[in-house]
Parts: structure tokens; C-alpha cells; sequence
């Protein structure tokens, strides 16, 4: 999987390509845990996403806890196949999806 991470200064954005799945879910999180300070909006851009396993739901659930103390977040370009995956999960419900 390929992390792009761009700040804009309180902005955030995390391009994600590839797969979230349980070998490449820790480095998304260790780029989420060492990133946020000071971040109000992050917006995760999923147009090259293929896949997300329940290791990387846990990592955007626990991005999305974090983001709902010190601002907002939100999951832009989710294709169908991810999408599908948010909406059996309830992850609709809980983020902001566009």
C-alpha cells in the first residue's frame, strides 16, 4: 500500500492506493499517531483504495475517535466495493463519507 500524506496547516490529507489490510494497517496508524497534532479536518482520499480488511476499519475507527475531539474527518473517492464494506460495518453511520 502507498501513504501520501499531505498538511495543509490544520488540514490533512492521507491518500491511500493500494490495500488496508492487516500487514499494511500499522503503518497507516503510525502515520495517523505521529500526524494529528494540531489537525482539525483530515480527509482521507480512497481513489486508489482496493481493499480494507477489519485491521484497517479499526485504524480509520480509531482516526475518526480521535478526529471527532479536535475537529472533523472525512473518507472522500470510496468505490463501490469499499463503500459496500462501510455499509455492512455501520461505518456509514459513524463517518462522513463523499
Amino acid at each position: 500500500m502507498k501513504i501520501n500524506s499531505q498538511k495543509n496547516g490544520s488540514n490533512m490529507t492521507i491518500e491511500l492506493t493500494g490495500r488496508l489490510d492487516t500487514s499494511t494497517a500499522p503503518e497507516l496508524e503510525k502515520v495517523i499517531n505521529t500526524s494529528l497534532e494540531n489537525i482539525t479536518k483530515l480527509v482521507f482520499d480512497m481513489d486508489g483504495l482496493e481493499y480494507i480488511s477489519s485491521a484497517g476499519l479499526r485504524v480509520l475507527l480509531s482516526a475518526q475517535k480521535t478526529m471527532n475531539r479536535q475537529g472533523q474527518m472525512k473518507l472522500i473517492n470510496v468505490n463501490e466495493a469499499i463503500l459496500e464494506i462501510f455499509e455492512i460495518t455501520g461505518f456509514t453511520d459513524i463517518m462522513t463519507i463523499e
